[in-house]
């Protein structure tokens, strides 16, 4: 990048934000150096200062001063291999949605430390025009089921102002352990990150948290050892229900960053009991948590809304069966609770 390079704003690039479109438009401008650049005024469009949450128009030629960097070299291509599996995961497809079933244990993004992902395999299930669908909204690595993707910006933009105004109905299942003494309820409780050495964890915060809420509904329980529950989360905190699930005493199983047990030594030695119990059942050794269900109005505007299930993953059907808990349950458990 020894030269001034100007870059035209592509019709799909519409209303996208500047700091998300240059590490799209730019792969090889580190994201730091970026910021810099913005803040000193050196990247410009149609001569004009923006800002890095500037909303970009189509047709905008945008000003990348000529900067020294390591390049990072050509992205490595996909394999067949890759194709074959991203497309494997497609559970609908229309003109401007495409769901997927994500297995636990994939990154929705990457990072750092994370080579394989999801946003790194979407140029697999580009249109005839090349034009990527685009994320959404995100799942943790552990978590499987449903992962929404928007054909175009426009489209993406729509459905980011869906999840904004809570026009969407998320539905998870998860097993938890023990069971709650409730059969129903919400949890209120807000978040925040715990910061320094445990900075990935989310913790409740009464004064500066983030508020998060979370219906749950006991479907069906193994006496009181566990219980196969459903939750809406109404809002969307990172690890929202993980959190919400360990502050009423049930967390989830296989939850090893959030399964804090009571001080209690008889509560745990209860725990330990339980976790022998369910490894004699040959449970899955994952987080019991799946994004099963997604209702939410198209973003074309038609009367029929956008209804997606996820199937439960193999492994998850396995620890339904073993503790006779039913993995196909059709009816949306909330479906007599408000908006």
């Amino acid at each position: 990048m020894n030269e001034v390079r100007h870059i035209t704003v592509k019709d799909d690039d519409d209303g996208q934000r500047l700091d998300r479109w240059l590490k799209k438009a730019v792969p090889e401008l580190p994201y730091g150096l970026a910021q810099k650049l913005i803040r000193k005024g050196q990247i410009r469009a149609d001569g004009k200062r923006l800002k890095p949450d500037s909303k970009l128009k189509a047709g905008q030629e945008i000003r990348i001063p000529p900067v020294e960097s390591k390049p990072f070299g050509a992205k490595p291509k996909l394999t067949d291999k890759d194709k074959a599996f991203i497309k494997s995961l497609v559970i609908y497809e229309d003109a401007d949605v495409i769901a997927l079933n994500k297995p636990a244990g994939l990154a929705t993004q990457g990072g750092s430390k994370t080579k394989v992902h999801i946003d790194g395999l979407l140029g697999a299930l580009a249109d005839k025009n090349g034009v990527k669908p685009r994320l959404v909204h995100r799942l943790d690595k552990d978590t499987s089921g449903v992962l929404l993707l928007a054909r175009s910006a426009k489209v993406a933009q729509t459905l980011g102002d869906a999840f904004k105004k809570r026009d969407i109905k998320k539905i998870y299942w998860a097993i938890v352990s023990p069971a709650p003494e409730q059969l129903d309820g919400t949890i209120k409780a807000p978040l925040t990150k715990a910061g320094g050495s445990n900075k990935e964890r989310m913790v409740v915060d009464e004064k500066d948290g983030k508020m998060a809420i979370t219906d749950f509904m006991v479907l069906e329980n193994a006496l009181n050892s566990a219980a196969f529950v459903a939750f809406w989360p109404r809002t969307g905190r990172t690890h929202q229900i993980r959190v919400h699930s360990e502050l009423i005493g049930c967390p989830i199983v296989g939850d090893k960053k959030y399964a804090r047990l009571p001080e209690q030594e008889e509560w745990h030695e209860a725990r330990r009991k339980v976790e022998a119990d369910f490894k004699n059942l040959n449970m899955a050794d994952r987080l019991h948590l799946h994004a099963r269900r997604v209702i939410l109005p198209h973003p074309s505007g038609r009367k029929k809304p956008l209804d997606i299930t996820a199937p439960l993953p193999p492994e998850l059907k396995k620890s339904w069966k073993a503790l006779g808990f039913s993995p196909n349950l059709k009816a949306d458990p909330f479906e007599d609770v408000k908006p």
